[in-house]
């Protein structure tokens, strides 16, 4: 019955008002605390894993937290809408590096707090771009639209109205996060959670840039030029650097990471620096030979191909490849030939092709020879 749990927050150890931080943290130390693996056929123990991970499942979810601290238990019972509580059975060790930074004379160090107003770097910005087959051989340039955040030129990036400045928080100081000790059997144990005054800033503004409304940054759409690598291959990425959003209190921008797609070309494939292709001959052509011009990604090239050649045959034209990515050489392109068989022949060329086979026998054909010799075996 929701009425006999304990409350969720004395299951974790922590104030009602606690921090996302602060309940992640305080689950890591009793999930540690009671695992089954660290208290094998401990059912007391087994039971309070449980019941820290329902605690945890309600309260690491803003929109069941906000209906358990308005209802209580039955905010989340699932006759009232809410699903209940569970577990996946999984806990990261690993992240347990860190969960005893906020004790305070209990033998532990207390944990830091990054500062909300040093330079952070802007988050980079993911988008992918199509080319041929030619661009990705050869390299091009490609103008590309983004929509990015960048620094509000009226404000310069601070948030405030021209003629003002920003006020240090006088509630943290300008740390954006204040601290509550409380006594325990351990020792003095001190919280830690974002400034309500300054919403975890550091800082106060009061007369927000009418522009980027107090944030430092304006959404701009910006053309920018792209130099595709000769070599490039499908699904490889360039960054372009600082072109991403704008770094906020003075720190860098991020990259623009394009991902980019080669459209299937209609004569050649590609295999690493290889370009492969088939092209038809006749039979003539594969008897006596001939001179074929064949297509490269360099225009038409001339190979003279020789008398008997078999279908299926591959040769090599070097050279005629793709350009390697880091500028050392090209790969070659290989070329297979194959026989296409003449259709809707005349009267005329049929009798003329009776004539020639029955006046060449099996005498020519050795694959043929050794095909029937091995079936008679």
């Amino acid at each position: 019955m929701a009425e006999q749990k304990r409350d969720y927050y004395e299951v974790l150890g922590i104030a009602k008002g606690a921090s996302e931080d602060e309940i992640k943290k305080a689950y890591k130390k009793m999930a540690r605390k009671y695992h089954p693996d660290l208290n094998p056929g401990d059912k007391e123990a087994e039971e309070k894993f449980k019941e820290v991970n329902e605690a945890y499942e309600v309260l690491s979810d803003p929109n069941k937290k906000a209906r358990y601290d308005q209802y209580g238990h039955a905010g989340v019972d699932p006759n009232f809408g809410a699903g209940g509580a569970g577990f996946d059975g999984g806990f990261d060790f690993g992240d347990l590096g860190d969960i005893f930074g906020s004790f305070f004379g209990g033998g532990f160090g207390g944990g830091r707090r990054s500062n909300p107003n040093a330079p952070q770097r802007g988050e980079s910005i993911r988008m992918s771009l199509a080319i041929s087959f030619e661009e990705a051989a050869f390299g091009c340039e490609k103008a590309v639209t983004v929509d990015r955040m960048e620094q509000c030129d009226t404000c310069h990036g601070n948030g405030c109205a021209p003629g003002t400045t920003p006020e240090v928080c006088p509630d943290c100081h300008g740390t954006g996060s204040v601290q509550v000790r409380r006594q325990t059997p351990m020792g003095v144990f001190a919280t830690s959670s974002p400034c309500t005054r300054c919403g975890g800033k550091g800082k106060i503004i009061h007369q927000p840039c009418k522009d980027c409304h107090g944030t430092g940054a304006v959404r701009k759409r910006k053309t920018i030029q792209a130099t595709i690598p000769a070599g490039i291959d499908n699904g490889q990425t360039i960054s372009i650097r600082g072109q991403g959003h704008a770094g906020v209190n003075g720190g860098p921008a991020g990259d623009l990471l394009i991902t980019i797609t080669v459209r299937p070309h209609e004569l050649f494939r590609r295999e690493g620096t290889s370009v492969l292709c088939e092209a038809p001959i006749t039979f003539a052509q594969a008897v006596l030979g001939a001179d074929l011009e064949i297509p490269t990604i360099d225009g038409k090239v001339k190979y003279t191909l020789p008398e008997g050649t078999q279908s299926g045959t591959t040769f090599r034209l070097k050279g005629k490849g793709i350009p390697s990515i880091n500028g050392r050489g090209r790969g070659d392109q290989y070329v297979t030939v194959y026989i296409e068989t003449p259709r809707n022949l005349n009267k005329e060329q049929k009798e003329a092709l009776k004539k020639f086979a029955e006046s060449v026998g099996d005498n020519n054909y050795e694959e043929r020879k050794k095909f029937f010799k091995k079936f008679k075996k």
